[in-house]
């Protein structure tokens, strides 16, 4: 953005109207998380931090986004030959996109010690071995950056630990002791590890906060010096390019003894301070927040229209598998039936498979028992694994579910069949028409299979799904017509550049849940903001063909009606649509765009 030129007399005017906005913004939030000294002095210090980058306008952008957005989340090295760095390959694969997707989510990309990379070493670095800050730039010149800030902890091998265990400032300040006799039964964890781990310091051993491993040591929000460390990351990511800002496991940010340390008070009021420090910065930028939660908790991160732009829709995924294994829309139109729409500017963030399983908790209270263990039997009988956690009653349930989302669908709760791409291309298909941003992970553009070698290798349940792709080797399958990467990424990349042209897929058009007689339909209405365009969306998720009454979706009589996805028009509102096994129709009035 470029800055306006003022004389000295207007600079101060301009900088003083300024600094009254920030103190108006900033400092309720600081007050709810800080007491009154530390306040003051936090003020000043954010506001030195920020004041030569503050953006020239206060206004909020709230045009982030239109029906032409569209993101793809892939790794770093998710792509790769022998003779360059990953980062430069992916460039060279993304170029292939180039008319598919407008925006890339590239996965941690800084050097890490675990959990392939999400267990931050350094965060102002790039990983060696993907490639440099120059190969990051040169991707967000072409196609929109998602950064991840893997902001609740980081490695055990990092500086700041390290001086932790030294007993140097500034890192011996940065974590968080416990007693191991405190009671924390209350806290939710995520995984099955101690939440406690013992370190050897020079000032003894010392137990220390780990919500998700050993290696990924959770920091300390109490001091405010980890919040400026923050703040100064969040600059850096944006001068470097990045549009979307991913807040991964934020919602575990604030520890407080006797309590769930998931999504407390303090938490929400960091968000909004991230939204409005980034809102100053450059307000063309959007933050999204990561939690695996239930589906209402995961609605409490819009806050008032003061957190997220934008957030997961974490129960899409589970919802549309188990209604393509069970052929039957009910659940997947309840829960479509209580989303509210977004908040004005804020949106959802779609998506069906990412570097994570298929999150289980997002289920509870949308899933009946018997079909949720159908689910859980079927993932296993397709190759999957189930990933457990930690109950505060010491039982363990499932987690989620780790799978190739290609091959999670190669079949029914009755098995495999000849379904598998069909089936498949319905997932994606629905979530790109649902309301929000859709998001597609590299895997699903590449009908990757479940990947257990990478899984026996690396002893971990996730990376059945986190295949990396030799470039060579693909480049063979997709100059193969017949192989499974042709034909998904071919027909994928067709229904995406039709939904990018539709204002009714605008992340925050309307949408209506319809109710066809025929539980096998799955049927909703997308209208656009302006009211010129409708979009009627219907897919069979069943093995079998079906009727469905054009009567029962009330297509206005005085617009001609055509189907996006096959071209075919519809000569009589009043007759009937076939739709083949798992064939989507996406039936508007408007085609000529």
């Amino acid at each position: 953005m470029e800055k306006q030129h003022y004389s000295s007399r207007e600079q101060k005017t301009q900088g003083d109207r300024f600094f009254k906005h920030f103190e108006a913004k900033i400092k309720p939030l600081l007050s709810k998380i800080y007491s009154d000294p530390i306040v003051e002095q936090l003020l000043t210090q954010i506001y030195a931090l920020i004041q030569e980058h503050l953006a020239d306008s206060l206004a909020e952008n709230l045009n982030k986004w239109s029906q032409n957005e569209v993101l793809m989340i892939t790794y770093g090295d998710s792509v790769y030959t022998a003779e360059e760095k990953s980062l430069v390959t992916l460039a060279r694969f993304l170029e292939h996109l180039q008319d598919t997707i407008t925006g890339v989510h590239i996965l941690p990309f800084c050097p890490y010690s675990s959990d392939d990379g999400f267990s931050v070493i350094d965060y102002l670095q790039v990983d060696p071995e993907l490639g440099d800050w120059q190969d990051i730039e040169k991707i967000a010149e072409k196609f929109d950056l998602m950064a991840d800030l893997v902001l609740n902890h980081i490695s055990s091998q990092s500086e700041w630990f390290e001086q932790f265990k030294q007993g140097i400032k500034p890192g011996c300040d940065y974590f968080i002791e416990a007693d191991p006799a405190t009671d924390l039964s209350a806290v939710v964890r995520p995984r099955s590890s101690p939440l406690l781990v013992e370190i050897d310091t020079t000032a003894g051993k010392k137990y220390v906060w780990a919500t998700f491993s050993a290696d990924q040591v959770d920091l300390d929000y109490t001091n405010p010096d980890v919040l400026l460390e923050i703040i100064n990351i969040i600059l850096f990511y944006i001068q470097k390019g990045a549009k979307y800002i991913r807040l991964d496991a934020v919602g575990f940010l604030w520890k407080q003894e006797g309590t769930s340390c998931i999504h407390l008070p303090q938490t929400h009021a960091l968000i909004k301070l991230f939204r409005e420090i980034t809102q100053m910065i450059n307000p063309d930028t959007a933050l999204i927040t990561e939690t695996n939660v239930p589906n209402r908790e995961n609605l409490s991160y819009f806050g008032n229209r003061d957190e997220a732009h934008l957030i997961y829709n974490f129960s899409l995924p589970p919802l549309l598998v188990n209604a393509l294994l069970q052929g039957k829309s009910d659940h997947l139109k309840t829960w479509m039936m209580s989303m509210p729409p977004a908040p004005l500017g804020c949106a959802y963030f779609n998506f069906t498979a990412s570097h994570d399983g298929i999150g289980l908790r997002p289920t509870e209270g949308l899933l009946l028992e018997d079909e949720y263990n159908a689910m859980l039997e079927t993932m296993e009988q397709f190759g999957g694994k189930i990933s457990m956690r930690s109950k505060p009653d010491g039982t363990q349930s499932p987690y989620e579910i780790n799978i190739s989302l290609f091959d999670a669908l190669k079949g029914t709760v009755k098995g495999k069949d000849e379904w598998q791409i069909e089936r498949f291309l319905c997932s994606q298909t629905i979530m790109m028409a649902v309301e929000g941003v859709p998001a597609f992970y590299i895997h699903s553009l590449l009908a990757t299979p479940n990947d257990y070698e990478g899984m026996a290798k690396t002893g971990r349940n996730r990376s059945i799904n986190r295949y990396k792709w030799d470039y060579e080797e693909l480049k063979q399958k997709l100059n193969n017509p017949n192989s499974n990467q042709t034909i998904v990424m071919g027909e994928m990349s067709r229904r995406i550049q039709i939904r990018r042209r539709q204002p009714a897929f605008h992340p925050n058009a309307t949408q209506y849940t319809l109710h066809p007689m025929n539980k096998a339909l799955f049927a909703f209405w997308r209208q656009s903001i302006h009211r010129d365009q409708s979009i009627f969306c219907i897919s069979n998720l069943s093995d079998r063909s079906q009727e469905l009454l054009l009567s029962d979706i009330n297509l206005i009589c005085i617009d001609p009606w055509q189907d996006l996805l096959s071209g075919g028009v519809i000569q009589d509102i009043n007759d009937s649509l076939t739709l083949q096994p798992y064939q989507c129709a996406w039936i508007t009035n408007k085609f000529d765009i």
